[in-house]
């Protein structure tokens, strides 16, 4: 099983196109750049992983908002600051997501609420143990999956394999060390450090070292356990609610991968010339 991270794969290649020019986004650019993406690592790895290719897409309204309100908050302000059109990279990524569901040989899965990680996660814990995953995403949260048998991940952007010898040790740091991309402080530190513009309490390599090998209960007070346990619930992703996995696996299940003459008509329709030379690739 293949598995691409539909969201983060398609942005950052795109950025690394457009870089921080202020290019105006044009959708059959990001179609073509998509579907050759997609056709570029099908061809890479159907052989040792195929035959089945799955596209994990986000949703709105993440499950991680309603513990954390604050998960991922500062997101919408970066992307402000960059000047780029992100409500018409959206429009786009969305119209092409729906396109690749009606069209494509490949199970498209999106849940409401849920992230592509939750997808690719109750996959990998659903499937690992009989057959072959590759994650085609260069997040690093992805890295703790790696404790399944028959997981790997490769990053699109760093053009390598992302291996994690240790990976129940990566999930615990991220845990106390948070992770401030998705707006989640550290665990010495309160809800709303990043929001409020303050800064996280540091913390030093060697309590790092040290807490490795204690249990939580050992190295951490009344606040800092809640904020663990915080932290814990928003990156392990063994966390998932139940009734979300129940939803992804039944929509996973229920998915329709389409013929290659429905995706070859696809093409057609939108004038996808050098794409169709390649056709068997995909």
């Amino acid at each position: 099983m293949i598995i691409f991270d539909f969201n983060q794969v398609a942005i950052s290649n795109l950025m690394e196109q457009i870089g921080s020019s202020k290019t105006q986004v044009e959708e059959g650019l990001v179609r073509h750049m998509i579907l050759n993406t997609i056709r570029t690592y099908v061809k890479k790895f159907k052989e040792s992983h195929g035959p089945e290719i799955v596209i994990a897409c986000d949703n709105k309204n993440y499950w991680r908002r309603e513990i954390f309100p604050h998960y991922k908050a500062g997101r919408k302000k970066a992307r402000e600051a960059s000047g780029h059109d992100w409500n018409t990279i959206f429009e786009c990524l969305n119209k092409i997501r729906e396109e690749l569901k009606d069209h494509s040989p490949y199970k498209v899965v999106t849940v409401e609420t849920c992230e592509a990680d939750d997808i690719i996660a109750t996959l990998v814990q659903k499937y690992s143990a009989t057959q072959k995953i590759m994650i085609l995403s260069s997040d690093k949260d992805f890295a703790q999956l790696q404790k399944f048998p028959n997981v790997e991940q490769y990053s699109p952007i760093l053009k390598k394999f992302i291996r994690e010898p240790l990976p129940a040790a990566h999930l615990k740091q991220m845990i106390i060390r948070g992770d401030k991309g998705d707006g989640v402080p550290n665990i010495l530190s309160g809800d709303d450090v990043f929001v409020s513009g303050g800064r996280q309490k540091p913390i030093t390599e060697a309590k790092i070292i040290k807490w490795m090998n204690q249990d939580a209960k050992e190295f951490c007070n009344e606040e800092m356990l809640r904020n663990y346990s915080r932290n814990e619930t928003l990156i392990d992703l063994t966390k998932i609610p139940e009734r979300l996995t129940g939803e992804i696996l039944h929509t996973y299940e229920s998915a329709i991968a389409h013929s290659k003459q429905e995706f070859l008509n696809y093409m057609i329709a939108n004038r996808l010339k050098n794409l169709i030379e390649v056709l068997d690739d995909f």
